[in-house]
């Protein structure tokens, strides 16, 4: 559950951390500023308020809340959010009707690319915030088949099925013209050689393949490599994805209501790109990964919090999925949504295939 902390250094007294720690939940709570009469009310350390106001200026000289504008409350700082959510946090049980609402969706049937898309909207649904699925790394998909259909002209239909089911159709061009008997034994003898290997190690074995085979006399069998080569070429060029769900709830949140903010934060979602990288450095950090703020690397999330899990397929990490919220979210019921799904889409994928 982690991103790289920059609170290693902090002490603070068990006083001191009990009062922060009533602070985040409060802010998150309402969303309002917290001031020491507030705290002095509704904790339990019987302080008084100008003991209280002590140490919210030392957890402010820290660098782990500060004041906004001229509000005499304080919020927690990125810095502090970190500290809450790797020291602090109390992950709470997930509620009966959530884990039925999951369950029952993986139950549902459907091909992957419609299990991710349940998946993103019942995220979004659930908690209110953006859902967030990456869509399968296509070098981790296995071949199932690949057939090819004659086209007028010298072209070529390849169909390529997936383990997953997933159907990838490309059209290309050849020297002449093939019969469909001499495309249906092109296809015979390539699922033969592929089927069931992972995309990546098949564009391998298809470059060393045809190295061999121009010594060999059957000219079919060269033509049938060289066609799956031009096709898996165009397929290396297909970008990685990912769904989202519920960007729509964003605009409801204080935190975001700024025209401005909003239309870059759904410009990055339209690009992708940013979103991608992000999604990326998870996958390489394995396990729960959370990332507050500025601690994404881009500015058009610096008020927003990304919790994310990986699942998988065969012991092999696929993608990572999440909830995309503001900073103020709460953690202590997101996080066990979010992996609580990681685990049963892994599962749902490992039942199905």
């Amino acid at each position: 559950m982690s991103k790289a902390s920059n609170n290693d250094n902090i002490l603070l007294s068990e006083r001191s951390l009990s009062l922060f720690k009533a602070l985040v939940e409060h802010f998150i709570l309402d969303g309002h500023p917290v001031g020491s009469r507030t705290l002095a009310r509704d904790s339990k350390l019987e302080l008084s308020p100008a003991t209280i106001r002590n140490i919210m200026a030392d957890l402010e000289d820290m660098g782990l809340i500060h004041s906004p504008h001229t509000s005499a409350g304080r919020v927690p700082t990125v810095r502090g959010y970190r500290l809450f959510v790797d020291s602090l946090l109390r992950v709470d049980k997930l509620e009966q009707t959530a884990v039925e609402r999951i369950t029952r969706e993986f139950g549902a049937g459907g091909n992957v690319k419609e299990l991710l898309e349940r998946t993103s909207s019942m995220l979004s649904e659930i908690t209110k915030l953006a859902g967030i699925v990456m869509l399968p790394r296509v070098e981790h998909k296995a071949l199932d088949q690949i057939e090819f259909v004659s086209l007028t002209d010298n072209r070529i239909l390849v169909i390529l099925v997936m383990s997953d089911k997933e159907i990838q159709n490309r059209i290309i061009l050849t020297n002449r013209q093939f019969s469909q008997s001499e495309l249906q034994q092109a296809s015979n003898y390539l699922n033969s050689m592929y089927s069931g290997k992972e995309l990546h190690t098949v564009r391998k074995e298809l470059l060393k393949d045809l190295e061999k085979m121009k010594q060999d006399v059957n000219n079919l069998m060269q033509a049938a490599i060289e066609m799956a080569q031009k096709a898996f070429v165009q397929s290396e060029t297909t970008q990685d994805d990912y769904v989202l769900a519920g960007q729509t709830n964003l605009m409801n949140l204080a935190e975001l209501n700024d025209m401005e903010k909003l239309r870059k934060l759904f410009d990055s979602f339209s690009a992708k790109r940013d979103i991608l990288h992000l999604l990326e450095q998870a996958i390489q950090a394995k396990g729960m990964q959370i990332f507050i703020g500025e601690e994404s690397g881009y500015d058009v999330l610096d008020n927003c919090s990304i919790v994310t899990s990986p699942y998988e397929f065969d012991g092999q990490i696929l993608g990572v999925l999440g909830v995309l919220g503001p900073t103020r979210m709460d953690y202590e019921r997101i996080i066990p949504i979010v992996d609580i799904t990681a685990k049963m889409l892994s599962s749902a994928l490992n039942s199905t295939h």
